[in-house]
Formats: structure tokens, C-alpha cells, sequence
């Protein structure tokens, strides 16, 4: 079994095989995808519910003047910037679809439907492979700074990758059918032991399997 399987099955082994289902609303995705970036998902909800409570629906929120959707979203933090974004993107999708609605991207090759999604205001690699895995059912892996880290850490990615190689790497090794597990696994890792800047290495199972503590560079349980 190569290593990223092991890894694989020790997350699963130790954390279980959590799941997330999608919006069925896919422009509802989008926003909350965008009110995510550089916060948590409790500030994203926050936001979320809030702009909803104000606008009711998307079609409204791009008729808004970016102040006022702004200081609806407020508690997500970076309030003008995704403002910005959020109703960039709204009215890019109705101006080349003439509806909003991303429903088409069901239809598309991987690569296509990442590509269309990327020339939205706000919308990198990793909130494009976010929509696409937990909306659509697509094989791309969303790499956010934990997914980055631990990768790194333990040897799944080479050191010297970049954010953008590392989507493609982690989608070519991963397995399609642990795609959304793994990354949600990661995230759960990073967050509560292999942290930035020093992992609690003597609190973790994978030891054995990882490069960082093997090569001397983590602290000996």
C-alpha cells in the first residue's frame, strides 16, 4: 500500500469517514465558498445567515450597493473585499448565462468546469475544487493552509511545491472514492494537532508515516 492509502486509512481508523453535503442551491455555494476564505466556518454561517436575512435571494444581492452587502457580511471579516467579489461574481455568472445558475458546470470536463469557475472574481484553485468535490461530485481536491501544511509535513507533496501544484498532485494520488473524507480529515488534523508553526507530535498517530518526525525536525514523544 503506497503511503498516501496509509495515511488514508489512519485518518479513517482514528477520525472516521466524515461527510459534507453541498448546497443544492449551487450560487448559494459560491457565496458561502467566498465568506469562507480567511475565516471560520462559524463567522462564514454568521455572514451567511445575514446577507440571506437582508437580501432573500441572489438576484437581490446583485442589485445591492456593495456598501450595504458589505455590512451585512461583516462578521466574516475582509467584509469589502468579498463584498466585492460576491457581487462581481453574481453578475458575471447572469451576464455569460443570462440566469445565475452554475448548473452547466454538471456537464464539464474537470479541467473546463475549473477554468470557467476561476475567471470569477475571488474564485482561486481551492474554492473552484471546493464547489466542484462537494457540489458536483467531481474528482478535485481542495488544498487550503492545512491540507498545505500536513501534506508537506508529512511527505505527501515535496517541500517545495507550491499551493497551485499541490491541487494537482493531492487530485492525481488521491483516490476518487476518498476525495472528500481525506481533505476533510486533513483540515481536522491541522487544525487540532499537526498546528502552525509546531505540531504536538507526541499527541499523533502517524508518526511512523511521516517525514517531518521521522527526519528529527518534530518533537520525540
Amino acid at each position: 500500500m503506497d503511503k498516501i492509502n496509509q495515511v488514508i486509512e489512519a485518518f479513517r481508523a482514528e477520525y472516521g469517514q466524515p461527510e459534507t453535503q453541498g448546497e443544492k442551491d449551487h450560487i448559494l455555494s459560491l457565496i458561502k465558498v467566498i465568506l469562507s476564505q480567511n475565516t471560520n466556518d462559524k463567522n462564514m454561517e454568521r455572514a451567511y445567515s445575514s446577507l440571506l436575512a437582508k437580501f432573500g435571494e441572489p438576484e437581490q444581492i446583485i442589485k445591492a450597493p456593495k456598501e450595504e452587502i458589505a455590512d451585512a457580511i461583516q462578521g466574516a471579516g475582509l467584509q469589502n473585499k468579498k463584498a466585492k467579489r460576491i457581487k462581481g461574481s453574481l453578475r458575471e455568472i447572469k451576464k455569460q448565462k443570462e440566469e445565475l445558475t452554475l448548473d452547466f458546470l454538471d456537464e464539464m470536463p474537470v479541467k473546463e468546469a475549473k477554468k470557467w469557475l476561476m475567471q470569477l472574481p475571488g474564485v482561486g484553485p481551492k474554492s473552484a475544487a471546493v464547489i466542484l468535490n462537494f457540489d458536483f461530485n467531481k474528482p478535485t481536491f481542495p488544498v487550503d493552509t492545512h491540507v498545505f501544511r500536513v501534506s508537506k509535513r508529512i511527505g505527501l507533496i515535496p517541500e517545495k511545491v507550491n499551493r497551485k501544484k499541490a491541487h494537482d498532485i493531492l487530485e492525481n494520488k488521491t483516490p476518487r472514492e476518498a476525495m472528500e473524507d481525506f481533505h476533510l480529515n486533513l483540515i481536522k488534523h491541522g487544525r487540532e494537532i499537526c498546528k502552525a508553526p509546531t505540531p504536538t507530535c507526541s499527541n499523533c498517530f502517524l508518526t511512523d508515516l511521516c517525514d517531518y518526525y521521522i527526519n528529527d525536525k518534530g518533537p520525540k514523544k
